[in-house]
């Protein structure tokens, strides 16, 4: 891992924090099997770098340094707490034999510890809301402040929501694992989805003063180039291209005033051309795939509104064209409507009541 250059160890940690406690916690969870136990290892393993690094310096390798750091931690608050609850000996035992000299080591990278714990986090047993406070709390290092806020929701209750979910993985004993090949499908679709959800609530907030929440359509996009990057499933890929596609009109999406600009009254000159580059790169990569999925065709269709300079320079025989895939892929009311809507923009409004009378 690259480290900015400083010569103050204070500020190295500080860095590392920002970048690395996400990868440290994922990997002491697999480590400790303990969510509430790893965040405690965390947390003492940074408070031992913040003592020991300016006076030994900086090791070679940070995150080691600190995963070493908050699993040795563990395990002596471990044995500590097993004097006075028997219910811990098991777990004693278990992180004991772990730590043996000639214990295997399992050399499994990081990158797989985080791709667990998204998969753990949106496990379809834990309720799905608790799956987005879950996500944005273990995932991206959102505070229990920072995402009540987000959603409207009293921190106390969000707090709720995350210890029931933590006790629901530990209780039903979920496994900390990427699924198998068999299970992925239906199980991504679950992640791909609680991912969605963050998007959409910064996208177009559902409630609060402000139309969007771009910290929070942020964080969302964030998870989704992780995902892409340990995961490059074409659906992954899509969603990506679609976060990206619409995100990029967010400065054109509202007045001063905080009024919605309709798409085609939007000013294009106001799109970020960047995420439309990428955007594209990324939903000509998921169709490559010929795996089809409801992220990647709507990514699809965002493509065809992001290549047209203007409103009516939209080629809408090209939307139609997949809003018919998509309605044999994913049939809803929602997708029935916004097609009957690019027929009569293709054709004229008495063909979208036709449309819509099919």
């Amino acid at each position: 891992m690259s480290l900015p250059a400083t010569d103050d160890p204070r500020m190295t940690v500080d860095a590392v924090y920002r970048t690395e406690s996400r990868r440290v916690l994922a990997t002491l969870i697999r480590l400790l099997g303990d969510f509430d136990l790893a965040e405690e290892a965390l947390h003492e393993a940074f408070a031992s770098a913040v003592e020991q690094w300016p006076r030994e310096g900086v090791p070679a390798n940070p995150r080691a340094w600190l995963v070493s750091a908050g699993r040795f931690k563990a395990i002596d608050t471990v044995r500590r707490r097993a004097k006075f609850d028997a219910s811990l000996g098991e777990i004693a035992k278990r992180l004991d034999s772990q730590n043996r000299p000639d214990a295997p080591q399992d050399e499994e990278g990081v990158e797989d510890d985080r791709l667990r714990l998204i998969f753990t986090c949106c496990h379809p047993a834990i309720a799905p809301e608790a799956q987005v406070a879950l996500t944005l709390r273990e995932v991206c290092g959102l505070t229990t402040e920072e995402i009540a806020r987000a959603f409207l929701t009293a921190p106390a209750t969000l707090a709720q929501r995350i210890v029931r979910a933590k006790s629901k993985i530990k209780n039903a004993r979920i496994p900390y694992q990427i699924p198998t090949r068999t299970d992925l499908p239906e199980r991504l679709d679950a992640v791909l989805h609680v991912v969605y959800l963050v998007f959409n609530e910064g996208y177009s907030a559902s409630s609060g003063d402000s139309l969007t929440r771009a910290d929070l359509s942020g964080e969302a996009i964030r998870l989704g180039r992780l995902l892409a990057q340990l995961l490059p499933e074409p659906e992954v890929v899509g969603l990506l291209a679609l976060m990206l596609l619409q995100e990029s009109r967010r400065e054109a999406r509202s007045t001063t005033s905080g009024e919605i600009v309709l798409l085609e009254d939007q000013d294009r000159t106001l799109w970020n051309r960047a995420h439309i580059t990428e955007g594209l790169t990324l939903v000509a990569q998921a169709v490559s795939s010929q795996r089809f999925g409801p992220f990647t065709l709507q990514a699809a269709i965002a493509s065809v509104h992001a290549q047209a300079a203007t409103a009516a320079a939209t080629d809408w025989g090209q939307i139609v064209g997949i809003y018919d895939v998509l309605l044999r892929a994913e049939p809803s009311p929602v997708v029935e409507l916004n097609r009957a809507v690019a027929v009569a923009m293709r054709d004229g409004p008495m063909r979208m009541t036709r449309a819509a009378l099919r």
